[in-house]
């Protein structure tokens, strides 16, 4: 969305001052506390303008604005074009546990929680996860599917599932097939799984049959990958109303592991920083929620990944931050781990 260098500036301004307060934002407050070298009327009129374009709205009863989802989405993405450069300080020093990473994952799941007030996620390298050796799909009945997976460890993760419909036993035999050609001889990861759910040359009946048995490999994942969370006794500490019911619905979530690790893992770009905001996060559970994630590992492979969860009225910036300093000290510490291997 394109905006005017003033626009960007009054809207920063309105979300950094909504989640400081929690209060609807005035022109005249804006002026006053914020310094800005316009007038009270300008800035009502900038304000009314960006109300219109959706990035932010107002309660009834009050003459002040509050950010939509929207213009939380876009004062992120401002944040993390602009936070570049080499990460700060993180509060924790993890040079001298070389040989105890599942402690370095815990405490940095720790700091992470404290600095921020906010649910900390980590998930732990998945070097170490088996390959998945055979894929088995079977037709019970008309309507009933078994499927098996048997990782290179000797797990065995057994699922059955009964469909809405009758399925043609054609199909079954070709989910056995490509399932063989895609998962197996793989790494038991939410990657891998992705690329072979979704791979975009698929049919909508080929989709929507892959789509019911999907839960039998997200299983395998979170079974494979050691998840640490933080925060999660403090997270409904500093929420209020809406904001209140979001975060209740984020711990309901954390029941669900292998729904958690999935968000974690899909939610990310190696590249940079993630912000998802709102309806960018999938699941009705995940309404009112936002989401700030990056990743560590080694220097051409990511390994795991930093996120956190919280409000959508939420401290961004040092969101933002602490992510990237906490994945930056990860990645020294799993480089010393793994980097000559």
């Amino acid at each position: 969305m394109e905006l005017s260098p003033r626009k960007r500036e009054i809207l920063r301004r309105v979300v950094e001052e909504y989640v400081a307060t929690g209060q609807p934002v005035g022109s005249r407050a804006l002026v006053e506390r914020s310094g800005l070298d316009v007038s009270s009327s300008t800035v009502r009129s900038e304000l009314s303008e960006l109300e219109a374009v959706g990035l932010l709205t107002h309660p009834h009863t009050s003459a002040g604005r509050v950010p939509t989802e929207s213009g939380y989405r876009v004062y992120a993405e401002e944040l993390v074009s602009a936070i570049e450069g080499r990460p700060g300080p993180f509060p924790i020093d993890l040079t001298a546990m070389r040989n105890e990473l599942e402690e370095g994952l815990r405490q940095t799941t720790e700091a992470l929680s404290d600095a921020t007030h906010l649910l900390a996620l980590v998930s732990a390298p998945a070097l170490e996860a088996a390959a998945v050796r055979h894929v088995e799909v079977l037709q019970l009945q008309p309507r009933v599917v078994i499927v098996v997976v048997i990782t290179a460890s000797g797990s065995v993760s057994k699922h059955v599932f009964e469909l809405d419909e009758v399925v043609d036993p054609g199909l079954v035999e070709w989910a056995r097939a490509y399932l063989g050609e895609t998962i197996v001889g793989k790494r038991a990861s939410a990657n891998t799984v992705r690329r072979a759910f979704e791979d975009p040359g698929l049919s909508l009946r080929e989709r929507a049959f892959l789509d019911a048995v999907r839960p039998a490999f997200t299983d395998v994942v979170a079974q494979a990958t050691d998840l640490y969370v933080g925060g999660a006794a403090g997270l409904l500490g500093d929420a209020r109303g809406a904001e209140l019911e979001a975060c209740h619905r984020l711990l309901e979530v954390l029941e669900r592991r292998a729904a958690v690790l999935a968000l974690l893992q899909e939610a990310l770009d190696p590249k940079r920083t993630v912000v998802r905001v709102g309806p960018e996060l999938e699941g009705e559970e995940l309404r009112g929620a936002s989401y700030v994630g990056t990743t560590y590992g080694l220097v051409n492979r990511p390994l795991g990944a930093v996120g956190l969860f919280g409000p959508l009225r939420m401290d961004y910036e040092k969101a933002i931050r602490s992510v990237r300093a906490a994945a930056f000290e990860l990645s020294r510490l799993v480089e010393e781990v793994y980097g000559a291997h």
